[in-house]
């Protein structure tokens, strides 16, 4: 089942792999026959959901979590139902997508107000008096 990012933005079954490996940590005699982990992986350079720019963003925002060939692993093993996991590994995937469409915001360029400025350069005066009035010691 493609997973729905956005109205616009769907990614297909094609480009996903599921694989399933058992857990780690306490879960009694399940634990060594019941593979519950969920690991998702999505080859975020080959698809053609994103735009490059997307693809930029994605990638740099990710980081340790893609591979060195562009694939994002994302795993889960936080409950014991395999079911849980993979959808809570697919809610991950969603909301990295989703922060990745939103391209950042433009920055820009201000200038200090004339009050902002006047106030700086007291200030350095002050400090600057005070610096003076303690290395000026006359001893007579």
């Amino acid at each position: 089942m493609p997973i729905i990012v956005t109205p616009r933005v769907t990614i297909p079954d094609s480009e996903l792999s599921l694989s399933f490996a058992r857990s780690g940590g306490p879960g009694g005699q399940n634990v060594n026959k019941v593979s519950s982990k969920a690991v998702l992986r999505w080859r975020i350079m080959d698809t053609t959901v994103l735009t490059p720019g997307a693809k930029a963003r994605l990638l740099e925002a990710l980081g340790s979590r893609v591979t060195k060939d562009g694939e994002l692993v994302i795993s889960c093993d936080e409950t014991r139902d395999q079911g849980q996991n993979v959808s809570i590994a697919e809610g991950r995937l969603v909301s990295f997508v989703k922060a990745a469409l939103v391209p950042p915001k433009p920055r820009h360029k201000t200038r200090p107000t004339r009050g902002s400025i006047e106030r700086r350069l007291k200030a350095k005066t002050v400090r600057s008096s005070v610096v003076k009035e303690r290395t000026r010691r006359d001893d007579d």
